[in-house]
């Protein structure tokens, strides 16, 4: 066997499978209680979403010199559509005292404030953001929740910074639980349905939840040591990637260690030809998702850059799992873990004549057909990607449901300018304070300005906008006080606040997927060219990826729209589902390709299309159900954001699974035939139907 056999047969060697299994139960005893307390070490405040360079960050950043205990507004709104009382005026002077008095509570309550129509009463409340960020703003919401008074005709919510913040804490609380045990069930529901047996699924399973613990204890020491930043979305993202793509990797290595079983009858030398044969395309795949992942280093959103190291170390350390873990487990356990059915020495391997060994002969007859046909309707689906509005979602729309925080905010719409409570900020110079005040204030769409506070040299002005924060019109009213500031000589004026950040979220992520988009393209066009060794099999496999990732989003698109009437999509959707779809759906690719290339090299392209098709088909199919039930668990919090990413990747996964790796590729496959490998030398060996007896499949001593 050559060097990478060796190193692949290690996993299951007679003696060192133990040695094996002794690593993996000391890492895991090391990384365990590292992996419990990943929660804490997240990082949620706003920097850690923001673009780094972004002007709104840099005035997060300057904040603190007036806000050194980086305070959030909360904004209480007492509502009387008959008209505030004097009694209402008692009680909430009353509140504000209590209000003042909470543990979290830094600075003066401001209040109450009220309308011009003298039906609400505003207060602000500005919370301190300790090391717990958005729990222990939730915490402090909840008491002055438990405060506040109300009933007989008068109504009280909680808004702003801190009332959203609250409500993401609520949104986000438990995340690693539910996405856990919901991956956990789907994984398990999907391997008991795959393999029919009532005890082969618990390995897979053990070997993903071992890379998972590891993979969290890693990610713990580079955040605390090594300045990694990660929050509840890499976090979160991290535990479905773990489940999904390590599980993909399991179904291939069990789906041809099951096929060696029936070709040998030790199971060690079985194994050791599965890890041979397979293990280079799993570790292609892999290394494809992991360096797609990683280029998300280049993104400007912080909170886009975090995630490409979290999910590549995620990917490395389930690649680890499952070609050393679980074959360590599988060749420990012997052949009696695919009871009821067990693949006995030369039985005759099911794939051959299964549902997509059937559907290659069919494809066969009229490969032409199928490949245009296909196309067509995959071009049609992706028609629906003219109507995808990823410019953003307000805070109203952003959450599933409608939390305190968004009643709050109509209430004050209703009664207050738009922009109340969470102003255009901006810092400039104390020197020319007069002449930076005096363009806040007359920029279109400022109705009120702040009287300056200055620290040093810096004073902080804050300007009401007319419109809502989270409103196009906010935006351009941001834009148009950052030109009018911006012209200041000496100035060197700053304009951010929760508009602000809204704005430069935006543009950051049209930056990123402009970007990224196309270097994970080109990123994976590479690796596919040196795994395969040709030319036109790359191009032809990324024009298939492409048409997928459309037809996924434009399906998506409409359904968002008109069947779960969401008012937009996320502005990092695209880019993430790309990503996703992408670097993980070229896995079914490679999966599929080098086992034809493997069939190739022995019969000729065409043969090889159906044969390789024929022995991945099901294995595929296994793997992406997988991977589009742990997707589509994202959909089980209560965040549009992560319910649209879950739902487009599920559907694209599904898609590339049953249509496009496995009827439009095959297709392409016996229509473009051996040309599909060129310049490689498979492309000068004409096609052979049969397979002669002497080039039976080898033995491991051969």
């Amino acid at each position: 066997m050559d060097r990478v056999g060796r190193v692949f047969a290690f996993a299951c060697g007679r003696r060192s499978k133990w040695l094996v299994l002794a690593l993996w139960v000391a890492a895991l005893a090391v990384a365990g209680p590292m992996a419990g307390k990943l929660t804490g070490a997240e990082n949620n405040d706003a920097s850690t979403w923001l673009p780094g360079s972004a002007e709104s960050t840099a005035v997060i950043n300057l904040e603190k010199r007036f806000q050194p205990d980086n305070m959030v507004p909360a904004l209480v709104v007492y509502e009387r559509t008959s008209g505030i009382t004097p009694a209402d005026r008692n009680a909430v002077g009353q509140d504000i005292r209590r209000f003042a008095a909470v543990d979290g509570v830094t600075g003066r309550v401001a209040g109450p404030i009220p309308s011009a129509d003298h039906q609400a009463l505003q207060v602000v409340v500005p919370i301190t953001v300790g090391k717990n960020g958005w729990d222990q703003i939730g915490g402090v919401v909840d008491q002055l929740h438990g405060i506040a008074g109300g009933g007989d005709g008068l109504s009280v919510h909680i808004t702003g910074p801190g009332g959203y913040a609250a409500a993401s804490a609520d949104a986000f609380k438990g995340i690693d639980g539910t996405l856990l045990y919901a991956a956990l069930g789907v994984v398990i529901v999907m391997l008991l349905l795959t393999y029919r047996s009532p005890v082969l699924w618990l390995f897979p399973v053990l070997s993903a939840g071992g890379a998972l613990l590891a993979a969290q204890g890693l990610i713990y020491l580079l955040a605390t040591h090594s300045g990694l930043t990660v929050n509840a979305q890499s976090a979160g993202i991290l535990t479905v990637l773990v489940f999904g793509a390590g599980t993909d990797y399991a179904l291939l290595l069990v789906a041809r260690y099951r096929e060696e079983l029936r070709r040998h009858a030790d199971r060690h030398e079985a194994m050791a030809l599965a890890l041979r044969r397979a293990g280079p395309a799993i570790l292609a795949s892999a290394a494809t998702v992991a360096v797609g992942m990683l280029c998300l280093l280049v993104a400007e959103l912080n909170s886009t850059r975090g995630l490409g190291p979290v999910a590549a170390i995620g990917v490395g350390v389930g690649l680890l799992a499952m070609l050393t873990l679980l074959p360590a487990l599988l060749v420990v356990m012997g052949r009696w873990v695919f009871w009821p059915v067990r693949p006995s020495h030369g039985s005759v391997e099911p794939t051959q004549r299964g549902l997509w060994a059937r559907a290659g002969v069919r494809i066969a007859r009229r490969p032409r057909v199928v490949w245009i046909a296909t196309v067509l309707i995959l071009v049609g689906l992706a028609a629906g990607v003219s109507d995808l509005r990823a410019s953003g979602l307000s805070n109203a729309d952003s959450l599933l449901g409608k939390p305190d925080a968004v009643a709050g905010e109509q209430v004050l719409a209703r009664h207050f300018p738009a922009g109340s409570g969470q102003p255009i900020e901006v810092i400039s110079n104390a020197g020319q304070v007069g002449q930076v005040r005096a363009a806040l204030a007359g920029t279109d769409g400022i109705v009120d300005t702040t009287e300056p506070v200055t620290r040093g040299n810096l004073t902080l002005l804050e300007g009401t906008s007319a419109d809502a924060p989270d409103s196009a019109a906010g935006q351009a009213t941001v834009d148009r006080v950052r030109a009018a500031v911006h012209r200041i000589p000496g100035a060197d004026a700053k304009v951010g606040g929760a508009t602000a950040i809204v704005l430069d979220t935006s543009r950051a992520a049209s930056h990123d997927s402009h970007l990224i988009i196309p270097l994970v393209l080109l990123v994976v066009l590479v690796i596919l060219g040196l795994l395969l060794r040709a030319v036109v099999a790359p191009l032809v496999l990324i024009a298939t990826v492409v048409l997928s990732f459309g037809a996924a989003l434009g399906v998506s698109t409409e359904i968002f729209h008109h069947v779960f009437g969401f008012a937009g999509e996320d502005t990092s959707f695209p880019l993430f589902v790309f990503v996703f779809l992408v670097a993980l759906g070229i896995d079914y690719n490679i999966f599929l390709m080098t086992r034809v290339r493997e069939e190739a090299e022995r019969r000729g392209t065409r043969p090889g299309a159906l044969i390789g098709l024929g022995a991945t088909g099901g294995v595929i199919t296994s793997a992406g159900l997988v991977l589009a039930g742990t997707f589509a668990v994202l959909a089980t919090l209560p965040l549009v954001a992560f319910a649209e990413i879950g739902f487009a990747v599920a559907l694209g996964v599904l898609l590339d699974t049953l249509v496009v790796r496995s009827v439009l590729v095959t297709a392409l496959n016996l229509e473009i035939g051996r040309w599909m490998w060129w310049p490689h030398r498979l492309a000068r060996v004409p096609d052979r139907v049969e397979v002669p007896e002497h080039e039976a499949e080898p033995a491991l001593a051969r």
